[in-house]
């Protein structure tokens, strides 16, 4: 089931009517700051470019990882503006929401014509 819970829903609704707003073709940060305002009319707290720090035997290791959002502390959404979704989108997310300790993950292409056809949702 690709909406779990109530925040989930709701960036779900978000990124559509930013996507039925910009449509397809357009780079990611447009659809990163469109979605970010969308949320926001819709009472939804997110943190956007979120750093995320890996530790290791104790010690943080700069990995350079960075969520682009993170919503009410526990969903995290990944953008993307391209024309297929590839396994390696798919392990991006994983290992965020593996580090970020959210229950959720929505990974994003707005480069589709029907958002729907753009839209993973993974669990922790």
């Amino acid at each position: 089931m690709l909406q779990t819970n109530p925040i989930a829903r709701a960036a779900i609704g978000g990124a559509i009517e930013v996507h039925r707003t910009l449509g397809p073709g357009l780079l990611e940060a447009a659809y990163r700051r469109s979605l970010e305002r969308e949320l926001q009319l819709r009472g939804l707290s997110c943190q956007l470019e979120v750093p995320l720090p890996v530790t290791y035997k104790g010690a943080d290791v700069n990995c350079g990882y960075r969520l682009d959002f993170l919503v009410e502390k526990q969903l995290v959404i990944e953008v993307k503006s391209v024309e297929h979704l590839l396994p390696i989108h798919a392990a991006q997310v994983i290992t965020y929401l593996r580090l970020s300790g959210a229950k959720q993950a929505l990974l994003i292409n707005f480069n589709v014509p029907r958002l729907i056809d753009g839209l993973r949702s993974f669990l922790a």
